[in-house]
């Protein structure tokens, strides 16, 4: 159990926490939940630097650590359906298509076959998770008295219903369509691991 993969583990049970937290409606405790949920960022960012540069690659890594992080973002995305910010549809094909990829890619790995990933791909990465902590921020600052009071016009824009569908709707079609994408362009590779083919 080498540092990275005792990370995973933390970001794992982080995130239950975190949920908790958020979905107290508390704002302090949303305030905490943030904390949190950034902690366990962290961890993300911090055991592949590790893992990197002191070669602490191990099996379960490669199967427990992007499953983590989906656990996490998959997590964070639903806590904002169950306080009405998102709409679950969106969510729940978001999840699908990731948790998909992600078993396919760590069964890749298992089976030491090499996947392509677009840059496509990378930038949905991004634009989910650059919208996933824009919301966590703007949705966390508004839970300070002294901020709502004073920028209650800036908030009521920043968390504008109309706004946030429309994003969220965009960000939902390109993932899925990169889902799509993704497992066309690797449809050959994906074909001789179903028939155990090297």
């Amino acid at each position: 159990m080498v540092l990275p993969n005792q990370l995973t583990i933390l970001r794992i049970i982080l995130t239950p926490i975190f949920l908790i937290l958020f979905l107290t409606g508390e704002p302090v405790m949303i305030q905490i939940s943030y904390l949190v949920f950034i902690i366990a960022a962290i961890t993300d960012w911090y055991d592949g630097w590790l893992a990197r540069k002191f070669n602490y690659i191990t099996e379960w890594g490669k199967f427990m650590d992007p499953l983590a992080d989906k656990i996490l973002t998959s997590t964070a995305f639903t806590a904002f359906v169950i306080v009405g910010v998102l709409h679950l549809w969106m969510v729940l094909l978001i999840i699908i298509r990731d948790l998909l990829v992600t078993l396919i890619r760590v069964y890749a790995d298992y089976r030491k076959v090499s996947f392509r990933t677009t840059r496509t791909a990378q930038l949905k990465t991004f634009l989910q998770m650059f919208f996933l902590y824009y919301l966590l921020l703007i949705y966390t600052l508004n839970t300070f008295e002294r901020l709502h009071v004073a920028y209650k016009d800036l908030f009521n824009i920043l968390l504008d219903p109309t706004g946030i569908y429309i994003a969220m709707l965009l960000i939902t079609l390109f993932t899925v369509i990169t889902g799509i994408t993704y497992i066309f362009s690797n449809r050959l590779l994906i074909k001789k691991m179903i028939k155990g083919e090297n």
